[in-house]
């Protein structure tokens, strides 16, 4: 197989064994942005996806590398949670001029802990599913680096085994802003009140999961990041690119409550 092209927002594709034709493209209002998920950027979607003419690979590393910029902090090595935060933790490394070491490596064995009916199941689950790679951090000031945390219950064993394991230092940095508010558009978050953003632990996170420091990406990092090649590209070719995306816009509603449609209820 290979990489053919993107279907166009409101476009009706119909795919046959002798090509591929466009039925219908539902127009946009001229005075609304798009409205792309910004959360497929941080975690849903496979790295080597494209979306938008860009590598969801290479936004990743971007957003590790604004996090750099924003939360730098003196420490001996940069690693990730396996393995869907490691484009950014390559990312953030890099700019921080720190060599990314692996801390974890994943038991294949073991099954999904987030689908676990309650929280000691996934802490438990957690503990298995990672074995310990001491030999490269221990006596060590270790930066880790997540994608996203949700509800905080699976970092917090992680920092527990790393530091049991002799670890000096752990300090997270989370290559998105906290989620604090429910997806409308089909993405099941949990509850306002599940989400750790929104609980009273969160204005001590660090103590909370037993980091010693805690800092997330920026709104405006995470947009920037996501919005800096597509911009490139508009200002190269202004014609082709805004037939394509229409007037650039990202929906950033789990972050900032900023729903791009108006809710009914």
């Amino acid at each position: 197989s290979r990489y053919y092209r993107e279907v166009l927002p409101g476009e009706i594709v119909k795919i046959s064994r002798h090509d591929v034709q466009t039925l219908d493209v539902v127009r946009r209002p001229e005075a609304d942005p798009s409205a792309f998920c910004i959360f497929e950027y941080v975690y849903f979607a496979r790295p080597d996806s494209i979306f938008e003419g860009q590598m969801v690979y290479s936004v990743r590393r971007r957003c590790g590398q604004q996090l750099a910029i924003e939360a730098p902090v003196e420490a001996d090595l940069v690693s990730t949670v396996p393995e869907s935060a490691t484009p950014a933790a390559l990312g953030y490394a890099q700019k921080c001029g720190l060599p990314y070491v692996e801390v974890l490596c994943k038991n294949r064995y073991v099954g999904r802990t987030f689908i676990q009916p309650n929280m000691r199941l996934r802490q438990l689950g957690v503990a298995k599913k990672f074995g310990v790679l001491s030999d490269n951090f221990k006596g060590k000031r270790v930066v880790i680096i997540d994608d996203s945390i949700v509800r905080g219950n699976t970092i917090s064993p992680i920092i527990k085994l790393l530091r049991e394991s002799g670890a000096k230092e752990v300090h997270i940095r989370v290559a998105s802003p906290p989620i604090r508010f429910p997806c409308y558009m089909g993405i099941n978050i949990p509850t306002k009140e599940e989400l750790i953003a929104n609980r009273p632990e969160f204005h001590d996170l660090a103590k909370y999961i037993g980091a010693d420091s805690v800092v997330y990406l920026s709104v405006e990092g995470l947009v920037s990041s996501v919005q800096e090649s597509i911009k490139a590209r508009q200002d190269n070719n202004p014609k082709t690119q805004k037939s394509f995306t229409g007037k650039l816009g990202h929906c950033t509603a789990c972050l900032t409550g900023d729903y791009p449609v108006e809710l009914e209820w």
